[in-house]
């Protein structure tokens, strides 16, 4: 499946997040830009990394009127569980039937220990407040996400 394209409308959503309520990427349209980050499962070294550098960047992100959602394929229990364990202060939205990570192509085959598998491809979108696409990121270093998220939206915003 492709991704969406630079400039084009971001595809729409309404998921639930870590309380189950449900957060909709229209919530943000004409107020604030959206990163969202594709995760493949919470309470992982690599995605506790990447969640807790998004986390300590949250009044760099505030800042630049940037909103952070991650979206995992776990059930809303767990995402609690993560927001929780984790300090998180962003939503973690849960998107079980991966609809959603379909429709932004980073539903795809992985290889891990020699086994293949179904599942999200590591992957974040920037989305500007007039809801389209600005910058798609594919290869994201969790180590490095937040600090590389902060410079791609001030390069943006000039």
């Amino acid at each position: 499946m492709a991704l969406p394209a630079v400039g084009k409308a971001a595809p729409a959503f309404t998921l639930q997040n870590q309380d189950g309520d449900k957060v909709s990427l229209k919530d943000f349209k004409g107020e604030k830009s959206v990163l969202v980050y594709f995760y493949p499962k919470a309470m992982t070294p690599g995605c506790t990394t990447q969640a807790c550098g998004l986390r300590d960047n949250k009044a760099k992100n505030t800042r630049q009127e940037l909103v952070v959602l991650g979206i995992s394929p776990d059930p809303v229990p767990r995402l609690k569980k993560f927001q929780e364990k984790e300090k998180l202060n962003f939503d973690l939205l849960s998107d079980e039937d991966h609809k959603i990570a379909e429709k932004y192509g980073v539903w795809g085959l992985k290889k891990f220990m020699g086994r293949e598998y179904m599942g999200i491809n590591r992957m974040s979108f920037l989305i500007g407040k007039d809801g389209k696409i600005k910058h798609v990121m594919e290869k994201v270093n969790t180590r490095t996400h937040h600090d590389d998220v902060l410079e791609l939206v001030k390069a943006l915003d000039k």
